[in-house]
């Protein structure tokens, strides 16, 4: 039993906790553990940069690791990370505090990170002490994304553009009243018997401890200094209140984070759009097959998580698709969302702004950055299991996600949660094994077609005209210091129907519908409580099948690793709904009886769902690799691109190395994830061969042979984005890297668009984006936002070009594109667009943004931390690597 763990049992006057990970467990969240700062704290940071305690402090280790990785070694480790073993040393207790005086909990926060550990007597006290940390670290924000939840921002923090986008794109999708959010708990804890109750009662205890340190911080003063800048408390007088936070605003909370991190599917009508424009280019069974190998369903070449051979079918296409509902060219129409607009600084329309929330939500929902690299003890060097995995959240002041300890009556856990929902540690470790999780994205949203009757605003239910559901919100803000906007207001509108919420409007054979999506998730945000309950119990995990057992309940899309100090394992959550037979999930379909999910109650929004057995899962394979890639053989995933060129290819190639070579250590396999997470996809595994066209001849072009030399050389070094010297903010080979970064869209296009033809070529672009380099904003992730690459034409790339080339394919392209299949036409494109590539200057490839001036590269890849609140903080080397992580070995098991 480690002094670490004896510590904060003496503390707290209970029984001490396993810590069986032998201090080789490791965890990592930039930028800090406290997210709260006073007013007067917020002004010194904008006068003078000046930083609350722990604001920042994982910031510098978390940046470091892109240029210390090389050098790593397992007793080093900790010098890029925390130390994640449970309790606090004695000589490194920086507070002890028994939150409102209670004698049944004990906070203890440690001097190198503030991170708070919870220790309880009851389980209730523990709670109570869970809620009142997460108060204590992450209160404004908490506040924020409730209100975020609830559609409800612009009223609370102001009617900046920002702010507007962010209330848009959750509501829209989760436009839930105050009855649904409270039926959601409802039926969480009916369902789930004593487990639900549990549940109930520790949300209930959470919050007496959120508004515990409310009052607290009310009447001592201390709250965020945000709430002065948002007009609702006098800096003054104190005037003012902070609303005590309820039940249902968890509900809210959960919503935003389900949908951010937790959901795939919906982009039928899109699909819908570009089969119709494939069909119209080549005829339907041309432009059918054409459409169906850029879409890469079951890619033969794609990575895959479960390697093993084994097959999970899961959204296949049908022999014989039934009730297929697509539009009619040039019929469909967006939903507006926002309505009545008076007074904004804003001055979108109805219609443009809800395209723009659309795009945004699309961003969001594409947020699948995190990833995971599990290797079995059998090819380690302690012949226990490895793991170095995280989930990426994206970049925030404060962090989306907060650090703690749990230890209390069924509890028992050190790691993530999101603020606000810590009542349970979400992802990190219990007494014996660690856990964590990466977006998966498989199809879980369902387009139907309903057909209108009477008016735009009723709809054939089962045969019988049924009018929509209309649900407002309506919105008005006071100009605010922290914003700077106008006064105004608007009412964004939804209208629901059984089949879920309007997207939008068309006609089907002439017919007038409304295109709606229907998520298995929707009206279930809370359900997945359960599994974390469960995660976070000491007595019910005790292995892979219990884990397992436990991430059953968890009804969003994720990926799980588990690692212990004898087993690995791995599964696929989510509600997957069995679709009717002949159904294909790609494409709408009517909204009628025959191709409904099976087993619906529209009025529950529950159906019959696939078996955990026919989720892709494995116990023990030799190792497990994910970066949002395809998760088994046969298994559909909603996103494109999973084909031959994937980003999980950068983990693939280099996990697969060290287990072939055996003796993996922990040093070994971040020295993985780090030399991955600052790798070009398109520099490693497509350059070479588009290299190898240009070359096919003897290159005399002046300006093509200078390019070709200079990304030659770049290779040669790795093709990775690196600074010269730690803290140099400029890049070994920075014009290669300027050259690729010019070259790519411009070869995609010259490559595709004139085989494709224009319409083909955009409506195939609105399915996965071209590009999705470090410092592309036109990417789905956005500017500064660290992940890259997941997104973009580098399969079709690959595929088409190794097709010129005459190497072996498997699952081609239909056609080949670059210069009609031609390699001296093929060179002779790649060669035009590399020169006007090479003419392009810095500030054309990096136009400059709110962040940096034109032309500076290193810049336009950084990392900022987006400020959610009044504090802010410097900005970083870019790396493709998750937000929170962590290294584990454990080094013996109960």
């Amino acid at each position: 039993m480690s002094p670490l763990t004896q510590t904060a049992a003496s503390a707290a006057g209970t029984a001490t906790p396993n810590d069986l990970c032998g201090g080789q467990c490791s965890d990592i969240l930039p930028p800090g553990e406290n997210g709260n700062a006073t007013l007067a704290q917020i002004l010194l940071n904008q006068a003078f940069g000046t930083q609350p305690g722990h604001a920042e402090d994982q910031l510098g280790p978390y940046a470091n690791l892109a240029k210390g990785y090389p050098s790593l070694t397992n007793a080093t480790i900790n010098t890029f990370f925390n130390d994640a073993s449970f309790g606090v040393s004695s000589d490194q207790v920086a507070s002890t505090e028994k939150p409102a005086g209670r004698g049944d909990v004990t906070i203890v926060r440690d001097k190198k990170t503030g991170v708070p550990h919870i220790t309880g007597t009851t389980r209730y006290g523990t709670e109570f002490g869970a809620g009142y940390a997460a108060a204590q670290d992450r209160l404004w924000l908490m506040d924020v994304f409730r209100h975020v939840g609830r559609g409800q921002l612009t009223g609370f923090a102001g009617g900046a553009p920002s702010n507007q986008g962010l209330e848009q794109q959750f509501w829209r999708n989760a436009p839930y009243t105050e009855a649904d959010l409270q039926a959601q708990i409802d039926n969480a804890v009916a369902n789930n018997g004593a487990r639900g109750q549990q549940a109930l009662a520790d949300v209930k205890a959470y919050l007496d401890g959120i508004n515990a340190y409310i009052d607290a911080s009310d009447s001592g003063r201390y709250f965020p200094g945000e709430y002065v800048l948002t007009g609702h408390k006098d800096s003054i007088t104190n005037a003012g209140t902070i609303d005590h936070f309820k039940v249902t605003d968890l509900v809210a909370l959960a919503s935003v984070v389900g949908a951010l991190f937790g959901s795939g599917g919906g982009g039928e009508v899109d699909n819908a759009l570009s089969l119709l424009a494939a069909q119209e280019k080549y005829g339907v069974a041309e432009g059918t097959r054409v459409w169906e190998s850029f879409r890469e369903r079951n890619d033969p070449e794609a990575v895959l998580t479960v390697h093993d051979g084994r097959s999970f079918p899961y959204a296949t296409r049908p022999d014989a698709p039934q009730g297929e509902a697509l539009p009619d060219a040039g019929s469909v129409t967006g939903e507006p969302l926002v309505y009545d607009r008076t007074g904004s600084a804003a001055t979108a329309t109805a219609s443009t702004a809800s395209r723009t929330a659309a795009a945004t939500a699309l961003g969001s929902a594409r947020r699948g950055m995190s990833n995971a690299l599990v290797v079995s003890g059998k090819y380690t060097a302690s012949g226990h299991p490895v793991a170095v995995f995280g989930p990426q959240t994206g970049y925030f002041a404060p962090q989306l996600l907060m650090l703690q300890e749990i230890q209390g009556p069924g509890l028992s856990a050190r790691g993530a949660s999101f603020a606000g929902l810590s009542m349970y540690v979400e992802l990190g470790r219990g007494q014996d094994y660690a856990w964590s999780a990466t977006t998966s994205g498989q199809d879980i949203i369902d387009t139907y077609a309903v057909e209108l009757c009477q008016d735009d605003y009723h709809y054939l239910y089962r045969g019988t005209c049924t009018a929509m559901d209309k649900v407002e919100q309506k919105n008005a803000w006071k100009p605010t210091t922290a914003d700077g906007t106008a006064a105004g207001s608007y009412t964004m509108r939804v209208w629901r129907t059984r089949y879920g919420p309007v997207a939008y409007r068309a006609t089907v054979g002439g017919k007038k519908v409304a295109y709606t999506t229907l998520r298995s998730s929707y009206l279930h945000e809370a359900d997945s409580i359960i599994g974390f309950q469960m995660l976070n119990d000491p007595d019910y995990v005790k292995g892979p099948d219990t884990f397992q057992g436990a991430v059953q309940h968890i009804n969003y899309t994720f990926n799980w690793f588990y690692a212990d100090a004898t087993h690995t394992a791995y599964y696929n959550s989510g509600d997957n709904p069995v679709r009717a037979s002949g159904v294909d999930a790609e494409f709408p379909v009517w909204a009628q009886p025959a191709y409904e999910w099976r087993g619906w109650d529209p009025a529950a929004n529950t159906a019959t769902y696939t078996p955990a057995s026919a989720h892709p899962h494995s116990t023990d394979q030799g190792y497990y690799i994910s970066w949002n890639n395809k998760q088994a053989k046969d298994y559909t995933t909603a996103p494109w691109g999973d084909g031959s060129v994937h980003r999980g290819n950068l983990l693939e190639d280099r996990v697969r190395k060290l287990v072939a070579a055996g003796g993996v250590t922990r040093a070994a396999l971040v020295k993985a994830m780090g030399e991955a997470a600052l790798a070009d996809l398109r520099a490693e595994d497509v350059l070479p061969d588009l290299l190898e066209v240009i070359t096919s001849s003897p290159v005399t072009d002046t300006t093509a042979a200078a390019a070709v030399g200079k990304l030659r050389t770049w290779l040669t070094a790795g093709g990775l984005r690196t600074e010269t010297s730690a803290g140099s903010k400029a890049y070994a080979n920075a014009d290669a890297i300027r050259l690729l970064d010019a070259w790519w869209p411009l070869l995609v296009k010259a490559e595709f668009q004139p085989g494709l033809g224009s319409d083909l070529y955009t409506a195939f672009t609105h399915n996965l984006p071209v590009d999705e380099a470090p410092s592309a904003g036109h990417g789905p992730t956005g500017s500064h936002a660290g992940s890259s690459f997941q997104y973009g034409w580098w399969s079709y790339v690959d595929k088409d070009v190794r097709a010129v080339l005459g190497k072996s394919v498997q699952g081609p392209l239909a056609r080949t594109y670059c210069g009609g299949g031609s390699l001296s036409a093929c060179r002779d494109v790649l060669i035009s667009s590399l020169k006007e590539a090479a003419g392009t200057t810095a500030a054309q490839v990096y136009p400059g943004d709110d962040q940096c001036a034109a032309g500076d590269q290193w810049c336009a890849d950084s990392i900022v931390q987006r400020t959610l609140g009044g504090i802010k903080h410097y900005r970083i080397s870019w790396q493709n690597r998750p937000t929170y992580q962590q290294v584990v070995e454990f080094t013996s098991h109960r």
